[in-house]
């Protein structure tokens, strides 16, 4: 009876008691496969009393319609898809889950059915007339209206996995071409008069409509238009595969304005949702433009960008702050560099967006997940410095190297805090870290004089720091750990940069510079491996191993030219002659490495796999020691009085200045 229906949808989503809600569970699974499950549902629907009862309804029917085995009659489904707009039409004031529940619903009745023809008329498809009349009436029901056609849009651009993906292709490609840009027009004409209206964001109502008109417009921007989108967790796929007929909205310049305008109007609160917009808006295609069309809209979005960079205060918020930046992304993606320094504001943009990533990386603490895009953004910038034909500057030789700075001083400044306050290490996420160093490498090649002498500065600071407090017998554990932390980062960031030379545009100054940076790192790594019997640091022997690895991918092997200016610093600084020595210095530092950190699984793994990559393609003598001195041994390599650290241990077993 609907009595007992009620007082088991109340048992399954009310009760505390797991075998009661078990109970009931069990007895509704059985009631949704009983024969007389669909009259049922339409009675709880009509006669239920309570909110729980409608959703067991409407989830029972989505249930039905969406079964392979045995289908629902397209009568039958007809006559449920006009009930559904009539009660929902009727009842605009349901609880919020039931609503949706009957939304998705109608989206599944009509995906599924999109190509059922009756009487030479495709009786799913009419999907624009079927909300009309929720549009022209209450707040409450434009609500609805725009809901289902929002969901409509995500439940057909998402696969299922009962249906064949070919099947959902089909039906996916069918809305694109017949519904999907008439949705479009409709959401953003709803959204220009709402914008139009002063609107009362203090009314709850129009505050979920504006909300709704946001979520559509975005689901159908964020369409697959070709079927390449097979993972939603990716953020690569930068380009909007735009329908050439949807032309004439991008080639009008009030579109994209309608987004920078709503974002200046509207709360922080919803800013969000105009970002991504625009982030899809800034990602169509280039081929949907011609050349002077292209730099048309580039000219509007870099104003729009410039626009929210002079007045910043909703990035404030995290989310704001997070989509921003994958905007500011996409100028890069999706434009060429020689395209951006012929936008007629161009200088003081590129301005602006320095000062907002230099502030960004200062401020490490505050979404950490979103520097990720302003690296990808330089580095893009950074990597097209050599190929860009424009007369034009693009003034990245005076922006670049004060965003490597900022990157730089902003991780040895953050350790100090991290430690004293507890706070979780960035250094812990490898591959976040990785990741950063990836894109740095390319950043910090660009003027790479400045970023070699800021990392010289900075390493021979912390590493007169980092002796002196092992010679002192009061150094606090604090300030040993703290500056360990520094020369952690610092090894990681000199490995980076050192991994992100390319041949073709490297010169022999460069690569002297490399020597200066790598001379600097083995010396600490000496006198690290000195106190191992005392005392080890994992974090700065695993930045050691990362170094150690990008070293070895671009100096060590036969397409490395032994006249490397490298070779020759390392020769008069630690008399190390030529690649065979260095790699009885590979080889020594593996076997200290298997003998003081055995009971340490990454330290070991990382090792090995140093090991490993070293021997493919080497002849075992390439790896013998030349000084024929024991290998793994710390302190053998000599040193000729840099003004850094020594490798060799004096009498008391600490390592010294050079004179």
């Amino acid at each position: 009876s609907l009595a007992q229906l009620e007082n088991l949808c109340k048992q399954l989503y009310e009760t505390t008691d797991t075998a009661t809600r078990l109970q009931a569970e069990k007895a509704l699974v059985e009631f949704t496969n009983s024969p007389d499950c669909l009259s049922k549902c339409q009675l709880l629907l009509e006669r239920g009393s309570s909110s729980y009862s409608q959703l067991l309804a409407a989830t029972c029917l989505t249930k039905l319609v969406s079964r392979t085995n045995n289908p629902l009659p397209l009568e039958q489904r007809i006559d449920i898809r006009n009930y559904v707009l009539n009660y929902l039409a009727t009842r605009p004031k349901l609880a919020t889950f039931v609503t949706q529940a009957l939304i998705q619903l109608y989206a599944r009745i009509t995906k599924l059915g999109w190509f059922d023809c009756q009487k030479d008329e495709y009786v799913f498809r009419n999907v624009i007339t079927d909300v009309t009349r929720f549009l022209q009436d209450s707040v409450e029901h434009c609500i609805i209206g725009v809901t289902i056609l929002s969901q409509l849009t995500n439940e057909i651009n998402q696969a299922d996995t009962t249906h064949p993906l070919t099947k959902h292709r089909k039906i996916a490609s069918s809305f694109r071409d017949s519904s999907l840009f008439d949705i479009f027009t409709l959401s953003c004409n709803l959204l220009k008069q709402a914008s139009g209206k002063n609107l009362n964001l203090n009314d709850e109502s129009q505050h979920g409509l504006l909300m709704q008109l946001l979520k559509l417009t975005h689901n159908c921007l964020n369409f697959d238009f070709i079927g390449t989108s097979t993972d939603e967790s990716s953020d690569d796929l930068c380009t909007v595969q735009i329908p050439t007929s949807w032309r004439s909205a991008f080639l009008d310049s009030s579109t994209l304005q309608l987004f920078f305008d709503l974002y200046h109007s509207i709360p922080p609160s919803f800013s969000p949702l105009v970002l991504s917009c625009l982030v899809q808006i800034a990602s169509v295609r280039r081929s949907l433009f011609n050349n002077a069309e292209r730099a048309k809209f580039l000219s509007h979005l870099v104003d729009g960008v410039k626009r929210i960079l002079e007045n910043p205060q909703s990035l404030s918020d995290p989310n704001n702050y997070h989509e921003f930046c994958r905007l500011l992304a996409r100028l890069k993606s999706n434009y060429q560099l020689g395209e951006l320094v012929k936008v007629e504001n161009y200088p003081e943009v590129i301005r602006l967006i320095a000062n907002f990533t230099v502030t960004s990386l200062q401020h490490w603490e505050f979404a950490p997940n979103s520097v990720h895009y302003l690296l990808s953004l330089w580095q893009r910038l950074a990597a097209s410095v050599p190929y860009v034909k424009a007369t034009e500057p693009h003034m990245l030789e005076t922006y670049t190297p004060e965003v490597t700075k900022a990157y730089i001083t902003s991780r040895l400044e953050s350790v100090h805090i991290i430690l004293r306050d507890g706070l979780e290490d960035p250094l812990e996420d490898s591959g976040l870290v990785q990741q950063q160093l990836d894109q740095l490498s390319t950043i910090g090649r660009c003027e790479y004089e400045k970023t070699c002498a800021l990392l010289v500065q900075l390493f021979d600071q912390s590493a007169q720091s980092y002796q002196e407090l092992l010679q002192s017998a009061t150094a606090s554990p604090m300030d040993v750990a703290v500056q360990e932390g520094r020369l952690t980062w610092l090894v990681y960031i000199i490995g980076a940069v050192i991994g992100g030379r390319v041949s073709f545009a490297s010169t022999d100054e460069q690569d002297a510079m490399d020597g200066e940076l790598v001379c600097r790192v083995l010396q600490l790594m000496n006198l690290t491996d000195s106190r191992l019997a005392q005392a080890g640091n994992e974090k700065l022997e695993l930045a050691m191993l990362s170094f150690f690895e990008q070293f070895r991918k671009i100096y060590i092997g036969d397409q490395v030219q032994k006249s490397s200016k490298l070779y020759r610093r390392l020769s008069e600084v630690l008399g190390l002659n030529d690649e065979t020595m260095v790699l009885s210095v590979f080889i020594g530092k593996i076997i200290t490495n298997l003998k003081y950190w055995g009971r340490c699984e990454p330290i070991t793994s990382k090792t090995l796999q140093l090991l490993n990559d070293l021997s493919i393609g080497y002849p075992s003598p390439r790896a013998r020691n030349p000084h024929g001195a024991a290998l793994g041994e710390p302190g053998e390599l000599p040193l000729m009085g840099t003004g850094t650290l020594s490798s060799a241990p004096n009498g008391d077993g600490n390592a010294e200045l050079c004179p």
